[in-house]
């Protein structure tokens, strides 16, 4: 079985990319204000684990809201950094370069509580991507290994290396961390709930 991971570079999906040791990873530049350093981030975790790297660049500014874009947040949303549809798209667009691949599972990085801030972080909304996926031609199936656990559990669970998580960048408005958004808030309380055996790595 070929196996891909869709790789943001946060710290979420290095973990996962550790843990899974996929074949192919493929990151989606789709005009958000931290591409550059995702791409980044992603490309170093897949040059030192030997893994095959794609980056996927299609442009949907122009239907971005909130954090992410630097735009006002969508008035339906519930967070600021929710970018319509966002991970709906990001599923379909890795698929789309996963199946010319020869990839028989996409991985994704979600983890637990992902979906207490918008219902596209939630175990039903892959379920559903999966059957979608798999209802249609190319024999692929899409699956969240961590969503069962929190961003702590699932770098103690697959023992990512201090060195290569420092890689990860989980910005929402920059390829700097700005350390006032969702994405940083979220960083800095995993490192303090990890501890200092990964604030020193």
């Amino acid at each position: 079985m070929i196996t891909a991971l869709l790789l943001s570079g946060g710290m979420d999906s290095v973990a996962v990319a550790w843990w899974k040791r996929p074949q192919v990873a493929l990151t989606v530049d789709y005009g958000q204000n931290a591409a550059q350093a995702e791409k980044t981030a992603a490309a170093q975790v897949c040059r030192e684990l030997g893994i095959e790297h794609h980056v996927i660049q299609v442009d949907c500014r122009s239907l971005g809201a909130g954090d992410m874009s630097g735009s006002a947040a969508n008035p339906v949303a519930q967070t600021t950094e929710w970018w319509p549809y966002r991970n709906q798209l990001l599923v379909t667009l890795a698929c789309m370069r996963a199946v010319s691949c020869g990839v028989n599972m996409l991985y994704l990085g979600t983890v637990q509580g992902d979906g207490s801030r918008h219902r596209d972080g939630l175990p039903e909304f892959f379920q559903r991507m999966d059957g979608l996926v798999a209802f249609q031609e190319g024999g692929l199936r899409v699956q969240a290994p961590a969503i069962r656990f929190t961003t702590a559990q699932l770098i103690r669970q697959t023992g990512v290396p201090p060195g290569l998580l420092a890689w990860s960048h989980s910005c929402h408005r920059g390829n700097v961390a700005c350390g006032d958004c969702p994405g940083c808030s979220k960083h800095f309380s995993t490192y303090d709930e990890l501890g200092s055996q990964y604030r020193s790595g």
